[in-house]
């Protein structure tokens, strides 16, 4: 979707709407920073380590100068999402407005960092689609089952097993991993350092974090 395009979704519904048009763009605010903005999509089971690694990303990019931020999945059901349960309905209508935050943290020129277990395909397609594609980098932390289960200080995988929690993802409710996903992380087995620095090469490289920037930053309107 381009900045020129009106918003799809629920508010299509209403008819007495215009998309306003900020007199600060993207560009400026990219060309003003020195780097450009993406959406980090981290995606996995509980306990694979996703808001681990997003937060150690997260402070090794603000390390560097960036203008950067972390959504996290339980930090989002304090607040925006807290009226939202954990039926299929609810978890769809949960990343669907993760994806509609996102993009406005990326309007604002922010390397933002969503920490989402968000199990379907078809969830995540959506919150892509709602950007351009090199905007969009969907990292799958890839722990195993054991894996998870293990680091669970909550105890959340006993209760599933229990039938104390019902639709938890990976027991009994499905977890449908990515197919092509920018990078796929093996944080069951790998260290918390190479994982964060396989993630920055990997934005170096795609001209997120300044460096060996394969195009130089958009001129600002």
């Amino acid at each position: 979707m381009t900045s020129s395009q009106a918003p799809e979704g629920p508010a299509a519904k209403a008819t007495n709407i215009v998309w306003h048009h900020s007199t600060v763009t993207r560009a400026a605010r990219a060309h003003q920073r020195g780097h450009r903005s993406a959406i980090l999509w981290f995606t996995g089971l509980s306990g694979a380590g996703k808001s681990t690694l997003a937060n150690a990303v997260n402070s090794a990019l603000f390390e560097q100068g960036l203008a950067c931020y972390v959504l996290d999945g339980d930090n989002v059901r304090h607040g925006l999402c807290g009226d939202l349960g954990f039926s299929d309905a609810d978890r769809e209508e949960n990343i669907r407005r993760i994806g509609e935050v996102a993009k406005l943290f990326l309007d604002a020129g922010v390397v933002v960092l969503t920490a989402f277990v968000s199990p379907f395909r078809d969830d995540r397609r959506r919150a892509r689609a709602l950007v351009e594609a090199v905007d969009f980098i969907e990292i799958h932390c890839a722990a195993d089952l054991a894996v998870c289960e293990g680091r669970d200080t909550k105890g959340l995988y006993a209760k599933a097993r229990a039938g104390e929690i019902k639709e938890f993802t990976g027991i009994s409710s499905p977890y449908e991993e990515p197919e092509h996903p920018e990078l796929r992380i093996d944080t069951g087995c790998q260290s918390l350092e190479d994982s964060v620095a396989q993630v920055l090469a990997y934005l170096t490289a795609q001209g997120v974090v300044p460096g060996a920037a394969p195009s130089a930053l958009p001129s600002p309107a």
